[in-house]
């Protein structure tokens, strides 16, 4: 007779919890001590105090409950946690001590859009990364100035939309986009290779939810065919950036960089194939840690928990 065996309880949900705030005695107890009172257990905890600014910047990712040694759970709340119950609980914490803060779902993929031009690297190694589940991220969405790459993007299931970007209809393609973002809930939009500059409102209204990449030739080699440009001046290290989009042009906040060394050798074209992968990498670990809630804005720089 085969005997039977209890079903093992669910796994506990995952959180991560982000935060910043002037720099105090206190804080990493005052959070330990609410995870601890709401039966919730820390996974893993990172910390950074910024003397210069006087911030501190903490990530932590939790679960909501835990077990002892033998295996068997431990005391829990009366009451399930979830995303909602721990923010409306931790808000007097955050109050305190004039925290930034935010809880998110360690599980919830990010709900993002793409926008390209007519260099599709960057757009296929997303598409891509994301299809495999090398990404947390939803791509709801690709937008593009051209149609260039309305079928690459259709052989991923991700719909396609062609705004046209002209003088005279910059706005209405730009309030076309915010429409977009509004409706499919995006909370990341991430410019890989638009060419397009977008105006200081729309900038605005997605701070901290734009991210771009560009070759790191600047402000050296602006303009048409940079790489070719760096080939004649003889660059030896080729480089990318991925930031946070400002009003300021190519100068957001940067949250990565990925460099190649060249030599003598190596042609103009074979450059630009560099480029392009130093550019592929740089900005799916932009994403990527964007994503997983592990970048924090400390004034024009970054705080990553990597």
């Amino acid at each position: 007779m085969n005997a039977s065996h209890p079903a093992p309880p669910p796994a506990p949900e995952q959180y991560v919890l982000t935060l910043s705030c002037p720099d105090k005695q206190g804080i990493v107890h005052a959070v330990s001590s609410f995870l601890f009172m709401t039966g919730c257990n820390i996974e893993d905890s990172q910390q950074f105090g910024d003397r210069d600014t006087g911030l501190f910047f903490m990530r932590v990712h939790f679960t909501g409950g835990q077990r002892d040694g033998a295996g068997a759970a431990a005391t829990r709340p009366e009451t399930p946690v979830t995303v909602e119950k721990l923010r409306a609980s931790f808000a007097a914490v955050g109050d305190s001590f004039a925290m930034d803060w935010q809880i998110h779902r360690a599980d919830a993929k990010m709900r993002v859009v793409l926008m390209v031009s007519k260099f599709g690297h960057c757009l296929n190694d997303l598409l891509f990364r994301s299809s495999i589940g090398a990404l947390p991220v939803e791509i709801v969405a690709v937008v593009s100035n051209h149609p260039t790459f309305a079928e690459l993007v259709a052989s991923y299931g991700v719909p396609f939309h062609h705004i046209r970007v002209t003088a005279e209809n910059k706005a209405a393609a730009e309030a076309e986009l915010l429409e977009l973002v509004r409706r499919e809930q995006v909370e990341l939009v991430v410019l890989a290779r638009y060419m397009q500059v977008l105006s200081d409102d729309l900038c605005k209204q997605l701070s901290g939810r734009i991210i771009n990449i560009h070759h790191s030739f600047l402000p050296s080699f602006k303009g048409a065919k940079p790489y070719h440009q760096a080939h004649a001046r003889g660059v030896k290290l080729i480089g990318a950036t991925a930031h946070y989009v400002t009003a300021d042009l190519d100068e957001g906040p940067i949250i990565e960089q990925e460099v190649e060394r060249v030599g003598h050798e190596v042609t103009p074209d074979q450059l630009v194939a560099v480029g392009r992968d130093v550019e592929c990498q740089a900005l799916a670990r932009a994403v990527k840690w964007h994503s997983e809630h592990r970048v924090l804005l400390n004034g024009h720089r970054t705080v990553v928990f990597a």
